[in-house]
């Protein structure tokens, strides 16, 4: 049974009944290809954080909580905190926490928008790939922000733009069968809510943070073994489902047919890859968030 119930607001329902629900779900049984899928990126991003052993680390959208455990084994005599929307993913994360006998590690179902956090009880904030979902994105930092003492360090990943990532264009691709997809709104919360590094940075410093550096990354996401396997895997996941929804039945044949294909072509001596793009977004807390103009 799970655990959780959400602790404290939710600002961001939307997000929360989508990864509460069957996306959240399959997000945590499919756990080990997910971590698998960005381990390119993994190592970058912990060793950004370098996370010291008395440290006390904030791990936002923490879904299955890789990065939170790893937090946690930095710091041995500190502590780590993972929060998310998926109670299925934060339930996950405490079996693996307690298998690996953590145990200055929790987990906690919040909304990092607006949960309550005590004001500077963290050192560092991470983040793979969990930020870029927020409706009010400067609420979202600011409130974030002010776990963290003056000085204190967020090093996060997020996507860059759609043209720049290959798993992304290729899957629409495929999937396209002759209709023209929109692109997602310029900042709209979702997987490139953070892709215009302008705005990166705008949102950032209005927040309350300075030292605000972008870095891109270009790595590798490993989609399976071969393109059987990848393919398995890929047609069950939303953004194909989403993608396919509402074909007629041929056209959803074909479509899939190509994405097929689409893994074929990208299988390589180490399994299935296709190319992407990210940020790696480092920033320090100013103290306070800038006052309006």
């Amino acid at each position: 049974m799970c655990e959780d119930a959400v602790t404290g607001p939710v600002a961001n329902a939307e997000m929360a009944a989508a990864w509460d629900g069957d996306e959240g779900e399959g997000w945590a049984r499919h756990w080990q290809r997910h971590d698998r899928l960005v381990s390119a990126y993994h190592e970058v991003l912990l060793a950004a954080a370098a996370v010291a052993r008395s440290e006390r680390v904030l791990d936002v959208g923490c879904g299955n909580g890789q990065t939170t455990r790893d937090a946690a084994r930095s710091a041995a005599d500190g502590r780590a905190l993972g929060v998310d929307l998926s109670s299925p993913m934060l339930e996950r994360a405490r079996k693996l926490a307690r298998l690996e006998g953590l145990a200055n590690v929790d987990f906690e179902q919040a909304d990092a928008q607006v949960h309550p956090f005590a004001a500077a009880s963290y050192d560092v904030v991470v983040s793979r790939f969990g930020v870029m979902f927020f409706a009010d994105p400067v609420a979202a930092f600011a409130n974030i922000g002010a776990a963290l003492p003056p000085g204190g360090r967020m090093v996060v990943l997020a996507w860059r733009d759609l043209a720049d990532n290959e798993w992304l264009t290729a899957i629409r691709s495929a999937l396209a069968v002759g209709r023209d997809l929109p692109s997602p709104p310029p900042g709209a919360p979702g997987p490139l809510g953070l892709a215009d590094a302008d705005r990166d940075r705008a949102i950032l410093h209005a927040a309350g943070f300075d030292e605000v550096e972008l870095t891109p990354l270009d790595r590798p996401l490993w989609f399976g073994t071969d393109a059987d396997d990848a393919f398995a895997f890929a047609q069950g996941s939303g953004a194909v489902r989403g993608l396919t929804e509402g074909l007629a039945e041929q056209q959803r044949v074909r479509a899939l047919d190509q994405l097929r294909t689409t893994l074929h072509e990208h299988a390589t001596d180490d399994g299935v890859q296709l190319g992407s793009a990210a940020w790696l977004i480092t920033a320090r807390w100013r103290g306070q968030r800038r006052a309006a103009s």
